[in-house]
Formats: C-alpha cells, sequence, structure tokens
C-alpha cells in the first residue's frame, strides 16, 4: 500500500480551502497511515500536529447508535417497538399539516424511526418546549428532561413516511438513558470508551483546553464577514476564527446524542477500528457483534424515504442505522467498497468504515461549512486509490 495519493489530497484540502487536517488509516488490525497537514491555529501558524482535541458534532452519531445498539444485543428492546413503551410521553403524536393545523399521528414512533431518522422530528433548537426547560432547570438542560419536552411539539410528519435529519438520535440518547437505566455519557463511557480505552473522549469537554485545535467558519464570497475576529481570505470566501462554542450542547446537563463528543483523532479511530474489524477494539476488547454492525450498514430505508436521502454527497449511498451506507458505486461515482458505511460532522470530523476491507479511515478538519460535497468524495477516492 503506497498513500501518497492520500497525503496529496490532504495537502490540496488545505491549499484549497481546509485550514488544517489530520487523517489516521487502520487495514487489517493495524494502522497503515497517518499525517497532518495546514494549520490548527492559522493566526499563530501552529501546524497541525495530530493530537489535537475536536469536537466531533455529527461523528457523535455513530458512537450513540453503538451505545444503544449494546443494549439491543441485550435484548432490552426490539427495533420494531413502539417509542412509547419507553418514553411514555411519545404515546399521542400530533403532526403538523400543510395548513398549518395539526392531526393526530397516523402511527407511533419505532425505536427504528430514531435510529433511521424517519421519526418525523427536525433539527430546530429553537422552540418553546426547550425554552420551558431551560426556564425550569436553570439553564442544566438534563437530557431526559430536553427529550420529554420534544414530545410537546407536533412532528414535521407521520413517523415512517420520509428522512429527515434532524433530532433523532438526540432522542436515542434519551431513549438509551431510560433503558440503561443510568445518565447517557456514563453508560457511553462503560460500554464505549472505556473497553476501547478512548481516554480523550467524551462529552462536556472544558473548552479552554489549549489542547483544542482552533475553530473555524468557512464564510462564502459575498457574505459578511465578523469584524473582530481573525479572518483569511481563501478560494470563494473566507475562513474566520469561531471560538469554541457548539450550539447543539443545550446545557452542562444535556447529553447530546447528536452532536456532544470531544475527541482526538487517534481516539476515535479507537472507534472506527473496532466497527471496522468486527466490533473488537485493537487492544481486543469487543464493543458489538459482526452481525450486528452488518445490520447498521444494509440499507434500512424504503424507497419513499430514500428519496428524502438526496444530499450531494451521498449520491451511490443509502442510510442504515444511523451510517450512510453505499449501494451504488457507479452512482456515488467511487472506487470504494458497497457496504462502506460512516458519517461525518458540521466542523469536518469524517468517519469512513468498511468491514469487508477491513478498512477504516477517521479524518479531521476544524471548520463549520465544512465543504462536504468536495472533500468527502475526494477523500474516499484517494483512499480507496491507495488499497
Amino acid at each position: 500500500m503506497d498513500f501518497t495519493k492520500l497525503k496529496q489530497c490532504m495537502d490540496d484540502l488545505c491549499a484549497w480551502r481546509i485550514p488544517g487536517n489530520s487523517v489516521i488509516v487502520y487495514k487489517d488490525g493495524r494502522q497503515v497511515f497517518s499525517c497532518q497537514s495546514g494549520y490548527a491555529d492559522l493566526a499563530a501558524q501552529r501546524p497541525m500536529a495530530g493530537g489535537e482535541v475536536f469536537h466531533l458534532y455529527s461523528c457523535s452519531k455513530p458512537i450513540t447508535v453503538a451505545a444503544a445498539l449494546t443494549l439491543f444485543e441485550k435484548g432490552r428492546y426490539l427495533l420494531s417497538d413502539p417509542l412509547y413503551e419507553y418514553l411514555p410521553e411519545f404515546r399521542h403524536m400530533w403532526v403538523k399539516r400543510p395548513d398549518g393545523e395539526v392531526e393526530e399521528a397516523k402511527t407511533p414512533i419505532t425505536v427504528k424511526d430514531l435510529f433511521c431518522m424517519t421519526a418525523g422530528f427536525d433539527y430546530s433548537l429553537s422552540r418553546p418546549a426547550f425554552d420551558r426547560v431551560r426556564e425550569q432547570t436553570g439553564g442544566r438542560m438534563p437530557t431526559r428532561d430536553v427529550i420529554r419536552a420534544l414530545a410537546d411539539e407536533p412532528l414535521d410528519f407521520h413517523p415512517g413516511e420520509h428522512w429527515s435529519y434532524s433530532l433523532c438520535h438526540d432522542v436515542l440518547a434519551g431513549f438509551t438513558e431510560v433503558v440503561a437505566g443510568r445518565k447517557f455519557r456514563d453508560y457511553v463511557k462503560e460500554v464505549i470508551f472505556d473497553p476501547l480505552d478512548m481516554r480523550e473522549s467524551g462529552y462536556h469537554h472544558d473548552c479552554t483546553d489549549p489542547r483544542m485545535a482552533r475553530q473555524y467558519r468557512f464564510v462564502p464570497q459575498g457574505q459578511p464577514v465578523p469584524s473582530g475576529v481573525f479572518a483569511e481570505d481563501r478560494c470563494g470566501g473566507s475562513i474566520v476564527e469561531h471560538g469554541q462554542d457548539n450550539a447543539y450542547i443545550l446545557g452542562a446537563e444535556y447529553d447530546s446524542g447528536g452532536a456532544g463528543v470531544t475527541a482526538t483523532l487517534e481516539d476515535y479511530g479507537k472507534f472506527g477500528f473496532a466497527l471496522a474489524h468486527g466490533g473488537v477494539g485493537m487492544n481486543g476488547e469487543r464493543i458489538l457483534g459482526a452481525r450486528t454492525i452488518d445490520l447498521a450498514r444494509q440499507d434500512h430505508l424504503t424507497p419513499a424515504q430514500a428519496a428524502d436521502f438526496n444530499w450531494p454527497q451521498f449520491r451511490g449511498f443509502s442510510y442504515g442505522l444511523g451510517l450512510r451506507t453505499m449501494v451504488d458505486t457507479a452512482a456515488g461515482g467511487t472506487n470504494g467498497s458497497l457496504g462502506e458505511c460512516g458519517w461525518a460532522g458540521a466542523a469536518g470530523a469524517t468517519l469512513l468504515v468498511d468491514p469487508t476491507e477491513r478498512l477504516a479511515l477517521v479524518y479531521t478538519h476544524y471548520m463549520l461549512n465544512p465543504q462536504e460535497e468536495y472533500y468527502q468524495p475526494r477523500l474516499r477516492n484517494s483512499l480507496y486509490s491507495c488499497l
């Protein structure tokens, strides 16, 4: 294996628009490549070194899914179970009609709807129900209280009728907390972080930690650039410093299943390694069964739901249990494998897992508006060209 092409891709991304990036690759039970390019701090010209801490944003979702699936393997629930059997507040749900009125949901939300983003939720964080919890809890926003409040608001569509990227995995975290009988963050530590020796991963990280890379945001040309912050012109726009704010972490007691994890590249790589190697980590500890991972990376969408899964970076993919999954390499224009799966985050963290090839890639950059349509297919094609 020669990873010269992947290194060139990393360098080209930084020369184009990305402040700095890191990647680690595992194949057949060992690390086979790691490199960095660009800067962790543009203003100080501090190079990316590989040990930085990042908000993973939506790359937290595969961790949430894996933690929830450990309970599935213990027989604690079925995917077909109605959500209200575990979270009773979701028994009687209402759906917004196009005329602004509401009607009773035709079917209950199932547990599988949470995994598959088909429950009918949206991704709005500004809602009266959340405001009430914020006031009642003094801003602490306990996970269970927030999820309970979400049930007070109508759904966007009848459960199962569409796919929509949403707060489904935040609700999945609340569901996991109830079924496991302890705080979500504690359960994830018990069944994912500790077994895989992911000592640098967790929730509610101290964002004054000097190991954190600088977080940036890409502002396209023609849009206003904030004054008083570092900004650098780049191809077609500007890179501006954003601070370490993560808007998806609603309070000190809100364990965001959708976006709450911080980690280093190597730590998250331990998780990617386990998914690519039948659920067994580099240290020999098992977090999931291989057949459960295979179930998660199957295509779980109906044709009607799949029509909604149409983001440009998802050409050739469908969606499984919380993971995009490759179903048509020709449509995707990729040299990758059928069944290759993973996800990505709002600031550029990316997970690619291919159990057939026993291959995992974890990539990070740290820029909101991360340019997924551009970097993800290029990164994938460069990786597979190296094998």
